[in-house]
């Protein structure tokens, strides 16, 4: 079977970028450097003209997994700028205050999104039992889980990677998430089986303009999808396919 490599990036640019280095799906977003938030909606539609899948983030601002009644409606309008722009699905996800995932939310999201396919994002990495976590993602009816394994990067949460993937049984898609490199990705895969992984596939690029960093209006440095990066990812994991 083929692994899917998933590739998330925040511009026009990075979307050209990741086609050209061979990602088999795309995770649109804004603001990758918070995690990714919701993408404009002239981004999604210079998207829909991929020739794969893309999936649109629906997180309306930086910060905790928590959202409010004004957050959930932003969340259903931008639902509805996906649908209207011909992607493929959504990535959501949402947590209470303890950690858990916020079900009741989530179930409106995804009946909202009907007819798009569905990636629960790494709320689920925030909850405090995973493995009712898994239960949950099952019921809600989400195509996968992105998940670094409960830990900052996957490589650290190999362990809960490998458990909750063999507990799965087919049922929904463990994708691990979070410092996947080609140097690494190999070992992830073969640990936890992972028919789907996802990256960023980036490298550092220093600003060019001097005054834009002064005034604030670029960071110093950014991380920006690398084509050369993306194509050593498919070479690693067609290493282990």
């Amino acid at each position: 079977m083929t692994i899917l490599l998933e590739v998330c990036v925040d511009s026009a640019e990075g979307l050209a970028a990741a086609m050209e280095g061979g990602a088999g799906r795309i995770e649109l977003c804004s603001a990758l450097e918070l995690g990714g938030l919701t993408p404009l909606p002239s981004l999604m539609r210079i998207a829909a003209r991929a020739p794969i899948p893309v999936y649109a983030m629906i997180r309306p601002h930086a910060g905790p997994f928590i959202f409010d009644g004004a957050d959930e409606e932003a969340m259903m309008i931008d639902i509805d700028a996906v649908r209207a722009a011909g992607l493929a699905g959504v990535v959501i996800g949402a947590n209470r205050p303890d950690g858990t995932l916020d079900m009741p939310l989530i179930h409106r999201l995804k009946a909202h999104a009907a007819g798009l396919g569905s990636t629960l994002h790494r709320a689920f990495d925030l909850v405090p039992d995973a493995d009712q976590a898994l239960e949950q993602a099952v019921e809600l009816g989400c195509e996968r889980i992105l998940t670094s394994g409960c830990a900052l990067k996957a490589t650290d949460g190999l362990e809960t990677l490998k458990r909750i993937s063999a507990k799965a049984a087919g049922r929904i898609a463990i994708m691990p998430g979070s410092g996947i490199r080609p140097a690494n990705v190999g070992e992830i895969l073969q640990a936890t089986g992972a028919r789907e992984i996802h990256g960023s596939c980036s490298s550092p690029v220093e600003s060019a303009d001097p005054r834009a960093v002064a005034f604030g209006f670029e960071a110093k440095s950014t991380n920006k999808t690398d084509v050369a990066v993306v194509r050593q990812m498919r070479r690693a994991i067609e290493a282990v396919s």
